[in-house]
């Protein structure tokens, strides 16, 4: 049944589909999962992070860049993806006309306090809820319900301090020394976590994805600072918290279709 399987993500800017879940989208791509990713910014306001693009024919174009960029994500991908750039009513409309049966995005949160991650949570929520309502949003297609809503949990301190001790154990120097010295141990938040996919195997197509935003990511930055065979040994799976289940779940999970295959 993995033909009729349909993943969708939504996420606040271009580049967060790359950085934030990507391996285990690479390897739902390759069981056959169809994926689409909403993006609800065009990220032009975002900041140039990559200093050998801040330049000012960059900046000058800074939105048909980031277009472009993501244009070369999703090919590495292998997923479908559409702008959003208004509220919960066009995340609705596709919802309706995808029928994703799993659908994710950031927790309370943002997974960070950003406020379009903030935003991103809450259409996506009231997306989630109405799409299947057929008093919601009329006109905007039939009703559909996904079965699934999950939060993505990328950047929590265990993972961090895994591929923390990782480095040291091997005489290298971490990326994340500095910021696990202030970073106190918070079991609840690390209890949110309900699913583990395993996915080391896509990391190289994640990392080729997160390339493709030049203007975001810097080949030399700490993105990278970890050697993709440390990473794959430390830490090989993506987390998630399964957040909101039509079907009754089964936890611990290691897929985000676990019961619906």
């Amino acid at each position: 049944m993995t033909e009729d399987l349909r993943l969708l993500h939504v996420h606040a800017h271009p580049d967060d589909e790359s950085s934030k879940g990507a391996a285990s989208t690479a390897r739902y791509v390759a069981e056959g999962v169809d994926v689409m990713v909403a993006t609800c910014t065009g990220g032009e306001r975002g900041s140039i992070l990559n200093p050998n693009m801040d330049r000012p024919d960059v900046l000058a174009n800074i939105t048909e860049i980031r277009r472009q960029e993501m244009d070369r994500a999703r090919e590495i991908l292998g997923i479908r993806q559409e702008w959003l750039e208004d509220a919960a009513a066009p995340l609705v409309k596709l919802i309706r006309e995808f029928r994703p049966q799993v659908v994710t995005t950031y927790d309370e949160n943002g997974g960070y306090p950003h406020p379009d991650h903030v935003m991103c949570h809450q259409i996506t929520v009231a997306a989630f809820e109405a799409a299947g309502d057929p008093d919601a949003y009329p006109g905007l297609g039939e009703p559909w319900q996904p079965l699934k809503l999950y939060y993505h949990h990328t950047f929590h301190r265990e993972r961090m301090k895994a591929l923390n001790d990782a480095m040291v154990a091997r005489g290298l120097e971490s990326p994340y020394a500095d910021r696990l010295k202030d970073w106190k141990p918070d079991p609840e938040n690390e209890r949110r976590i309900t699913t583990r996919v395993e996915c080391s195997d896509y990391f190289a197509v994640r990392d080729r994805a997160l390339l493709a935003h030049a203007t975001q990511i810097d080949p030399d930055g700490a993105w990278f600072a970890v050697p993709l065979e440390v990473h794959k040994a430390a830490w090989p799976t993506e987390d998630f918290e399964l957040a909101r289940s039509v079907v009754e779940p089964a936890l611990p999970e290691d897929d985000l279709f676990a019961g619906l295959r």
